[in-house]
């Protein structure tokens, strides 16, 4: 009998460790989210429903550990967590962007910060968001030329461009980027290499949250309307639930509520738009099961 209920026992232990990491496994306690909670805190950030956790089909997200409903604010982030083009002009670099001729991008001086501030290492204040970034991306202009070419043609096609399009406004900012000299011991040439503008480029292309800033003149003429949101970007998509986000003058954070019922201990999820599986590889570097946006797309 004993052997029996020790068997029955080593089940339900093993059924219930499966579950546990089905449904996510909680990572709050790794250094990297501790760091980032602490840094995050400064700033004025509050929060004790979310956790980091790794999830069985979508990675790395956020798990609540309260039940949500229709009407909740999910999360919401205060302005000085947000990292935009003032952040960038208020750093070493703003006197730079603001010089140069003929005007930056907005996109191009979020991808100047970025390189700029993981060059710096431990010296940037940005470190514990920088550390929990990815490392390498899977959108398709990160993939190698023999992948690209496994690729439906319509979608080949469209890597082939963004791919394109990275090594065109590398080579464009060349010259700007030889400018920010003075800030730097090492080469430029070395810091802003193309491995680390592509980095950059999928960081602010797969993470950024739409936020419409007003123009400056010391920026080109196309739409400033990215904002990196640290802690709040884990957020993963699906297709399946609704959400309302935007900035809130009132509590000047960046917020977003639920249109959907979540159970407590499971994953949070966000929708990025109602985009079908080609628009998700390119712009996220995933896709979505049972999406009910999918499309087919037919070449000639």
């Amino acid at each position: 009998m004993k052997k029996s209920r020790g068997r029955t026992g080593r089940k339900r232990r093993r059924r219930k460790h499966l579950k546990s990491f089905m449904d996510g496994v909680n990572c709050s306690h790794k250094l990297e989210y501790i760091k980032l909670k602490k840094w995050l805190k400064e700033r004025g950030f509050e929060d004790s429903n979310l956790r980091p956790a790794e999830f069985w089909g979508t990675g790395r997200g956020l798990m609540t550990t309260k039940a949500l409903q229709a009407g909740d604010v999910i999360i919401s982030l205060p302005e000085k967590c947000l990292l935009t083009t003032s952040t960038v002009l208020s750093s070493c670099l703003g006197g730079h962007i603001e010089s140069w001729k003929p005007p930056v991008s907005p996109l191009l001086a979020l991808c100047t910060f970025l390189i700029a501030e993981k060059h710096a290492g431990k010296k940037s204040p940005w470190k514990p968001y920088l550390d929990v970034l990815p490392k390498t991306y899977t959108c398709p202009a990160c993939l190698e030329p023999d992948v690209i070419n496994l690729l439906p043609k319509p979608l080949k096609k469209k890597a082939q461009e963004q791919k394109m399009m990275i090594q065109e406004l590398f080579r464009s900012s060349k010259a700007f980027f030889s400018s920010l000299q003075p800030l730097f011991a090492e080469s430029t040439g070395t810091i802003f290499n193309f491995s680390a503008l592509e980095w950059a480029w999928c960081t602010v292309n797969t993470r950024t949250i739409y936020m419409k800033h007003p123009h400056r003149e010391c920026f080109s003429l196309e739409p400033d309307v990215y904002a990196l949101a640290p802690y709040l970007d884990l957020l993963n998509h699906s297709p399946n639930v609704q959400v309302k986000a935007g900035f809130n003058e009132q509590t000047r954070s960046y917020e977003i509520w639920t249109n959907s019922q979540c159970k407590k201990y499971q994953e949070v999820l966000i929708c990025y738009g109602p985009h079908d599986n080609q628009r998700l590889l390119l712009e996220y570097g995933f896709v979505a099961m049972d999406n009910p946006h999918s499309s087919v797309y037919v070449s000639a």
